[in-house]
């Protein structure tokens, strides 16, 4: 039996301006995505443990905590390597940054159109087959 029906994975949002949150969480809703959401690195930590259905860490770079975005980024791709990593700024030019290998980045705002292919595009990458997707990497 061939099935043609893509597993996706949940999507967290790292965002400490709660409106920009908010409509990146609507905007990757509305694309047909779980969406969990974080304020800070230190959170989005939290949810990274709790719920193995993540497989896509969309974060910005400049935000309190322990971590701006880019350590997190950082963190992650070290902790669980199979999880796709987007990152947004609208301070930062991309070229100059040092991000984790396979990184996505979104100028802010976030070109609203672009956002659900570019997410579509990555769980083909990912070739997503079944989760969990997250677990720590030992």
């Amino acid at each position: 039996m061939n099935s043609t029906a893509k597993v996706l994975p949940a999507i967290l949002v790292v965002e400490d301006e709660p409106l920009i949150r908010m409509e990146a969480v609507d905007m990757i809703e509305d694309a047909g995505f779980r969406v969990y959401d974080a304020a800070n690195a230190d959170a989005a930590l939290v949810l990274m443990e709790l719920h193995e259905d993540i497989g896509i860490l969309f974060t910005d770079i400049d935000m309190p905590g322990s971590m701006d975005g880019m350590e997190l980024a950082t963190h992650v791709r070290n902790v669980w390597p199979p999880v796709a990593i987007v990152i947004a700024s609208g301070k930062v030019d991309f070229a100059d940054m040092q991000v984790p290998e396979g990184s996505t980045f979104f100028p802010k705002p976030y070109p609203t159109e672009k956002i659900a292919p570019i997410l579509e595009h990555i769980v083909d990458r990912l070739k997503i087959s079944s989760p969990p997707l997250n677990k720590p990497h030992d």
